[in-house]
């Protein structure tokens, strides 16, 4: 994959550039949500061995990071202006979006099944919906309300508050962190700028979200920890190397890059939409490496959330006259 990765990402610049359909934009949409829909795999069984979040995070966004570096050193052909032209979107994606998203993730993920933490982050299209609310003093529609409420029963479903297994609640803290961090990032990634290449802003934001998560951990603040015990994927015992290596290539380079492409093309609220589907690779890829699979109500509570996100994208109201657009511009 290495060998092949300037061209890889030559391609998705133009794809980027000349402005593709709606086809072609859904299709990179949903490759980045399936190899999304790894990381939680690859980091459970790294993180069942004795790896810390903020040392998996660290790895992880650090070797994405020069794996792409010098592919955007060639995107950008000098030019640093713009790099320092957009160094605040920079650094916002790569310790909100990059480093906290994952972090919190990756906490989530320790304390909760792949799918419950998925199900839990995957709650920022509500949250955005809300921010969007709050930011333009506009009321949402019918459609928007039914769908907030059917999330949030679908949330109480998730957690399964009177079953005989106990969801830990600071896992669902840590969750309901990630998704904060993820509505943002969705915000930051569908923002059109045409003087930050996708593939710049992705490996510039890798680097700062490991820097932190590097310093975190040099000074004490967060755990550092890691181990080369072998791990178990799909029934199969498989050196540390591995998954870590699927963690750097499929669920960070590629994933990130073609999910930027894609929100810029398709705008927040669809990308957002769209990204739901990482729930349901997850859990396909939970079940198939992990053998982990949510309870039934659980998996009920999921469908509710995926169903009230629907209501929520099917409530577009921002074409006509008068009304808000379809997001905010909270970074310069």
């Amino acid at each position: 994959m290495t060998r092949f990765m300037p061209t890889r990402f030559r391609t998705l610049n133009s794809f980027h550039r000349t402005g593709p359909d709606t086809s072609a934009a859904l299709a990179v949409a949903l490759l980045s949500s399936a190899v999304f829909g790894l990381s939680g795999s690859f980091a459970k069984s790294l993180l069942e061995t004795g790896w810390t979040s903020t040392t998996a995070v660290a790895v992880r966004m650090g070797g994405a990071a020069l794996v792409l570096l010098i592919p955007a050193m060639v995107t950008l052909r000098g030019r640093w202006h713009q790099v320092l032209d957009n160094w605040k979107t920079i650094v916002a994606f790569g310790f909100i979006g990059v480093a906290g998203c994952q972090f919190f993730f990756f906490n989530a993920v320790e304390r909760l099944s792949v799918g419950v933490a998925l199900l839990l982050e995957f709650l920022a299209p509500v949250l955005m919906v809300l921010w969007i609310w709050a930011a333009t003093r506009r009321r949402p529609g019918l459609k928007t309300v039914g769908g907030a409420l059917a999330a949030i029963a679908g949330l109480v479903l998730v957690l399964d508050i009177t079953g005989d297994v106990r969801v830990d609640p600071i896992g669902v803290l840590w969750g309901l962190a990630a998704a904060v961090c993820l509505a943002i990032y969705f915000f930051i990634t569908a923002k059109q700028n045409d003087s930050l290449p996708p593939l710049v802003l992705a490996t510039g934001g890798m680097f700062v979200g490991a820097a932190t998560m590097l310093l975190l951990g040099l000074t004490g603040v967060l755990p550092t920890g890691f181990a080369t015990d072998d791990v178990v994927l799909a029934g199969r015992t498989l050196s540390w190397w591995v998954p870590l290596a699927g963690l750097v290539l499929f669920s960070t380079v590629l994933a990130y890059v073609t999910g930027i492409v894609a929100a810029r093309t398709l705008g927040s609220r669809v990308a957002s939409f769209v990204s739901l589907t990482e729930v349901l690779f997850a859990v396909l890829w939970a079940w198939l490496l992990l053998a982990e699979l949510p309870r039934p109500v659980q998996l009920f509570g999921g469908a509710l959330i995926v169903l009230g996100v629907v209501l929520v994208r099917a409530d577009q109201r921002a074409g006509l006259p008068g009304e808000a657009p379809e997001q905010p511009e909270p970074f310069a």
